[in-house]
């Protein structure tokens, strides 16, 4: 494999026409740059220059300068400038792991704000945990699991409710909760088509088991595992589902918050042995939450 080091040097004196002035434009010894030379020439075979009073290039050495002298020049260049930003103020790069629907609704608006480059991930609560813990994420906004080292800083109090789209009729409905009928508002809810976010209704299921105490009996027409997209199909469908308040936009309504307030809390997650005190800086800037 060529050394780098003899193509700098061939370079230099092709342009220099003196090993003594290459050695001096290189800080390298003479006798080094007749060593690089000659192990170049000894690796493509080729004499690349006639030792004369003044060093003269051969017509070999001449086709590789033309060759080597513009991607040299770049290599030199990527140098230099990696040498000029090592004396500057390094932006921090955050592997940050995020679940997505938050990610949407709150964080894509903030992060130009922040001085960091971000590396996000998606994913469901427990693959971003487990990533960070192993060391593979720097940060993640989720909700809280038990994992050793981590630290759980609240970052939203996330508040659950029943959307749909402003089409459906709900005067019957909002008859039985004004009644306090909530065996009518069971049944009204019961009749409507759902679309959930997992097969197991794990959202729907903890809303039900709040307000009715017991688990729903409902059979969803749509599972998508995307609260932006569900939400997004409620808008062309009279179906129902169970999302944070945040994340229902205008163009859908909040039918009912509950008889009892069904929460969550998101947090900021990140590994205390590892974590810079800058990174959650920036972090609990992104979040809101300095």
């Amino acid at each position: 494999m060529v050394n780098l080091e003899w193509y700098r040097t061939f370079k230099a004196v092709y342009q220099t026409g003196s090993l003594t002035a290459a050695s001096k434009a290189l800080f390298i010894s003479q006798p080094n740059v007749s060593q690089h030379l000659a192990s170049l020439e000894a690796h493509v075979g080729k004499t690349l220059f006639e030792r004369k009073p003044r060093i003269v290039p051969t017509d070999y050495g001449k086709l590789m300068y033309t060759q080597i002298v513009e991607p040299l020049g770049r290599l030199e260049d990527v140098e230099a400038h990696f040498n000029a930003m090592s004396f500057k103020k390094q932006t921090p790069l955050i592997r940050l792991g995020v679940v997505q629907e938050y990610f949407h609704a709150v964080l894509s608006s903030r992060v130009s704000t922040v001085d960091a480059n971000l590396v996000v991930s998606f994913g469901s609560t427990r693959e971003l945990l487990d990533k960070l813990h192993k060391g593979l994420l720097d940060f993640v906004v989720s909700t809280k699991l038990p994992y050793k080292n981590l630290v759980f800083e609240p970052v939203l109090q996330e508040h659950y409710v029943i959307a749909a789209s402003s089409s459906v009729d709900t005067s019957v409905f909002d008859r039985c909760v004004s009644e306090e009928d909530w065996a009518g508002v069971e049944a009204w809810l019961l009749f409507k088509p759902w679309m959930a976010y997992t097969t197991d209704l794990a959202i729907i299921r903890r809303f039900w088991i709040k307000n009715f105490n017991k688990r729903p009996v409902i059979k969803p027409y749509c599972v998508i595992p995307d609260m932006t997209v569900i939400l997004s199909a409620l808008r062309h469908y009279p179906a129902l589902t169970v999302a944070a308040d945040y994340l229902v936009g205008d163009e859908l309504k909040v039918i009912w918050s509950g008889r009892d307030a069904t929460e969550s809390m998101l947090y900021l997650a990140y590994d205390k042995t590892t974590a810079t005190a800058e990174g959650v800086r920036v972090m609990k800037e992104l979040c809101g939450t300095k």
